[in-house]
């Protein structure tokens, strides 16, 4: 068996501030605010080694994913909601509904090797694209009980979102 992933989360999603803030982020308005925090959030996450975040009250749990540029070959680090499932992380390219893939699910799909950063720890991963539709569909339920906003990401879009399933390398 693999090593298991840190789980560092505080905050609670099932408090009154949680269950507000999901709501909140699955509308519109809430969707832009989230993607006018993510630079902050970034440079939050990039300073303390994945160990705090601005979402952190609300009980989000919020990885710093370290891709390879698919046209630089620069690295690339976008700061990413995921599901932890012991030896395995799942990361949602929802792109808060918008009609076109983030650029770091393309850059996973031309080079799978990547870094995960969180509570204090870099580790090396590969990732592997979830396209079996039940295993896929049971992922996403969890994304949905982490937050209500990605079933909303989900009607905004006509795209599929894409599902990685990161393991250490």
């Amino acid at each position: 068996m693999t090593a298991q992933f840190p789980d560092r989360q505080w905050g609670s999603r099932t408090g009154l501030l949680g269950r507000t803030a999901s709501a909140f982020a699955a509308t519109r308005i809430g969707s832009t605010v989230v993607r006018a925090l993510t630079p902050l959030d970034r440079k939050v996450l990039q300073r303390t080694d994945a160990r705090y975040t601005i979402l952190g009250p609300i009980g989000a749990p919020i990885i710093l994913l370290t891709t390879t540029g698919r046209k630089s070959g620069q690295p690339r680090t976008s700061p990413l909601l995921y599901i932890h499932d012991g030896d395995t992380l799942y990361v949602i390219g929802s792109n808060f509904g918008q009609a076109r893939h983030p650029a770091w699910t393309a850059n996973l799909l031309a080079t799978p090797e990547a870094v995960v950063t969180i509570d204090g720890q870099r580790i090396p991963v590969r990732a592997q694209l979830i396209e079996d539709p039940e295993r896929k569909q049971r992922i996403f339920d969890r994304f949905v009980e982490t937050t209500e906003a990605y079933a909303a990401y989900r009607s905004r879009t006509t795209r599929d979102l894409r599902i990685f399933a990161l393991t250490r390398s």
